[in-house]
């Protein structure tokens, strides 16, 4: 039978969701173990484009719900925050 994670370990598993389908859908070939003991600002290494920040928030929000039990409101605000601490750059726009 496997073990129930408890409330810290299924919040630190989120986040290492998060951010691992974040790179997928930017199309970036990173995880989080290739950014996990990293100290500096590696969120600014990889970019995505403001569509692909729209998609992977409104996944993120649905994940939370399901496995965190999180309202909506409650999700989209802390998609908002997990995007502002850990969000790529937008790619810049031509011209």
């Amino acid at each position: 039978m496997a073990k129930r994670l408890s409330r810290e370990e299924k919040l630190n598993q989120a986040v290492i969701d998060l951010i691992n389908q974040m790179f997928i859908m930017a199309g970036h070939d990173v995880t989080y173990d290739d950014i996990k003991d990293r100290k500096d600002a590696w969120f600014t290494d990889w970019t995505m484009t403001e569509q692909q920040y729209e998609d992977w928030k409104k996944w993120g929000e649905h994940y939370l719900r399901k496995n965190l039990k999180l309202t909506a409101v409650l999700a989209e605000k802390q998609m908002i925050w997990i995007g502002l601490q850990w969000g790529l750059k937008f790619e810049k726009f031509p011209g």
